[in-house]
């Protein structure tokens, strides 16, 4: 998750205790994780940034232990923009830092996904929208008819999440692959009954309070993004992840 100029989330954003007061997000229907992954069907995630598959997905992720062979990771970018100006965290660093911190996340959700299940697209971080087409053309290579593939939210609010959510959303139905959409970073900016939100279309898997705690190690697995360098503060901040660390995880099928 990367924050940049053309990036609209400014501030704190929306608090947590204003999310748990929302009715809309209360009326959500629960929905189990062979519903989302039947038996038998492939799992493909694409992430515009190394840590967006934890952030919005690891409890998904998590439900396929012992069925990795059906679990495809495509990153379409390194990441490489998260911290712009940083001496500490240079764009070289983050290129090979952040990979190996999603790697490293996914390892402590349990999964033995090795290298033959990762697809590094290396599309530019926070330019993705300008080689959409090109990302369209690598997904229609990548996913296949039935596939359940995960992404983010077309509208979330960010110019990477909202270009992958479009390709994925174009490939998948070319494809006749199922489409499960995750919001980010419209947990800031949206408002607790915000009619911008497909609520329609909304489900929560729930998580348990262990399944929670697998999935808050993994985020600070992303130590790049989780901690202050010193020009900025962390990339994640408390509030960030007060928010995306709820007991469940919000999806649009």
């Amino acid at each position: 998750m990367n924050a940049q100029a053309e990036n609209p989330i400014q501030g704190p954003g929306t608090a947590l205790a204003d999310w748990q007061a929302s009715t809309s997000l209360a009326g959500v229907m629960p929905i189990t994780h062979s519903e989302l992954v039947p038996a038998g069907q492939r799992l493909v995630i694409v992430a515009p940034h190394p840590d967006d598959e934890v952030l919005g997905c690891a409890g998904i992720l998590a439900g396929m232990k012992g069925r990795e062979a059906d679990v495809l990771m495509i990153a379409v970018t390194d990441g490489e923009a998260s911290h712009p100006g940083s001496r500490i965290w240079t764009r070289s660093r983050l290129r090979q830092q952040r990979p190996e911190e999603s790697a490293r996340a996914l390892a402590l959700l349990g999964l033995a996904v090795d290298e033959t299940h990762w697809r590094r697209l290396r599309l530019p971080d926070t330019a993705v929208a300008g080689r959409e087409d090109e990302l369209v053309g690598r997904l229609l290579e990548l996913i296949r008819p039935g596939d359940r593939v995960v992404s983010t939210w077309q509208l979330d609010g960010h110019c990477d999440h909202e270009a992958t959510g479009r390709a994925v959303v174009f490939a998948a139905a070319q494809k006749k692959a199922c489409l499960v959409e995750v919001p980010v970073w419209a947990w800031h900016w949206a408002q607790p009954n915000d009619l911008r939100i497909p609520w329609h279309r909304a489900r929560k898997l729930l998580l348990g309070d262990q399944l929670l705690a697998l999935k808050r190690v993994a985020v600070n697995a992303h130590v790049s993004q989780v901690t202050a360098d010193d020009q900025s503060p962390a990339v994640l901040t408390r509030e960030n992840l007060d928010r995306l660390l709820q007991p469940f995880e919000l999806v649009f099928v």
